[in-house]
């Protein structure tokens, strides 16, 4: 495994992370919790990860109704201390954890309450990581940013970050942090992939200039990059894009479809799949510390780490860039 330091913070990160979204249920959607791996199927990810070398492991308040930060705080208290120590829990603020207009978002009320649900559930006296799941136009960016301070100031919070974040949203919030002496994004995770370079136009520069790390999901496009989804082929059952397939209709064009063949015949070449190529990719991006992986069995995770031995010089890499820039 390698490891990288997060942005400008002193803390080391492996280059994968365990994305844990899919334990218990299927992201933060309720029409799916109790679906997604069961809590031994979880274990017996972890249990790999871990033994791979990943100290990164990335949740949600709101993932599988709660159960994904259950099933790992199990897992932790069965493994104890020592492998505790070595590894850093990410969780998530926002989505609805409830029915009430208080049970999502922001707000100062609604941050204080799920970090301490966060800690119960991991069965860990503090999140090493803390992330807003997205930002809330609902409430005043100064009451976000002061409550997590707070949380940070109280031991319950090691560093802070922001998904799914825009640039003028995240250099507003820098510039509040600085202005106010609040802890501040330390890093931002936002989707990043061969198929979705949104973030080379404007966060991942600001990143860049204000020494903010980045750690991207759906690195692999929701699977699109594994090979799973080809011209002409009936969709795997279970799959997003039998699930949920609706972020991700833009894809089925004709010149993706031919990019993924190239891209297959590529990793062929290379005596690699198709999914370690595409995170191969990634992971060359110099602004790119970390990527998260989302592997529903242990056979998907040994084919990620397969990412490690991918080496590409500048040329091949912006070679394979320009397989989907149409």
């Amino acid at each position: 495994m390698e490891y990288r330091r997060l942005g400008s913070t002193g803390l080391k990160i492996s280059r994968l992370g365990l994305g844990c979204g899919n334990f218990g249920g299927i992201g933060s959607a309720p029409a799916f919790f109790g679906m997604g791996e069961t809590e031994e199927q979880a274990r017996e990810l972890m249990d790999l990860a871990v033994e791979s070398g990943i100290n990164l492991f990335d949740t949600a308040d709101a993932y599988g109704g709660g159960r994904s930060e259950a099933y790992i705080g199990r897992w932790l208290h069965d493994r104890g201390s020592a492998v505790r120590d070595q590894l850093l829990v990410s969780s998530k603020v926002f989505n609805a954890v409830g029915p009430g207009p208080n049970d999502r978002g922001l707000s100062r009320r609604h941050i204080l309450q799920q970090v301490d649900a966060s800690l119960r559930r991991l069965q860990t006296d503090r999140l090493d990581m803390y992330l807003i799941h997205e930002p809330d136009p609902e409430t005043p960016l100064e009451e976000t940013l002061t409550a997590l301070d707070d949380v940070v100031r109280a031991g319950k919070v090691v560093y802070i970050g922001a998904s799914n974040i825009e640039a003028w949203r995240l250099a507003r919030a820098l510039e509040t942090s600085a202005v106010r002496r609040l802890a501040r994004f330390d890093w931002i995770q936002n989707s990043y992939s061969l198929l979705d370079r949104d973030a080379e136009r404007e966060v991942l520069p600001l990143c860049a200039d204000r020494g903010v790390g980045f750690t991207a999901f759906s690195p692999l496009a929701g699977g699109w990059l594994t090979g799973k989804y080809r011209a002409g082929t009936t969709y795997p059952e279970g799959s997003r894009m039998t699930l949920r397939p609706e972020p991700y209709r833009r894809l089925e064009t004709r010149a993706v479809f031919e990019g993924l063949d190239e891209l297959a015949r590529r990793a062929e070449a290379r005596h690699a799949s198709m999914s370690a190529l595409a995170l191969g990719w990634a992971l060359h991006q110099p602004r790119i510390d970390a990527a998260i992986i989302g592997p529903r069995k242990p056979a998907h995770l040994r084919d990620a780490l397969g990412a490690l031995d991918v080496r590409l010089d500048d040329a091949s890499a912006a070679a394979l860039g320009r397989l989907f820039e149409a």
